[in-house]
């Protein structure tokens, strides 16, 4: 049985976060924690030079760097992150992530609270 089971990780398991996902060269990679219909957790990881695009979202986004380094970019104004801080892009804001080297990342959506 594999620690990431279908969309969510294995329930009950002591799993460290860095290590539940792997660089691919050339692409962010999104592996799913939690989902549930308040929210979900995942881990990310950018190989160096990678990005995603602006978006806006309803929610606040809460976004920790676990490896590396990385430049969140939230309403035009950029900011560095390294492992162990953390940001939260506040809902409705235009943001983008881009990396400056490889970087892994814990990014939370919490949906509830904005009925």
């Amino acid at each position: 049985m594999s620690e990431i089971e279908g969309k969510e990780v294995q329930k009950g398991k002591i799993l460290i976060t860095v290590e539940i996902i792997e660089y691919m060269p050339h692409a962010v990679v999104i592996k799913t924690i939690l989902k549930k219909s308040s929210g979900n957790i995942s881990v990310m990881s950018f190989d160096a030079g990678e990005s995603l695009t602006e978006k806006t979202t309803p929610f606040d986004t809460f976004a920790q760097i676990i490896e590396g380094k990385a430049e969140i970019v939230i309403r035009g104004e950029s900011k560095m992150l390294e492992a162990g801080q953390f940001i939260v892009i506040p809902a409705h804001a235009p943001s983008w992530i881009r990396s400056n080297g490889r970087f892994k990342m814990i990014s939370a959506v919490i949906k509830s609270g904005y009925e």
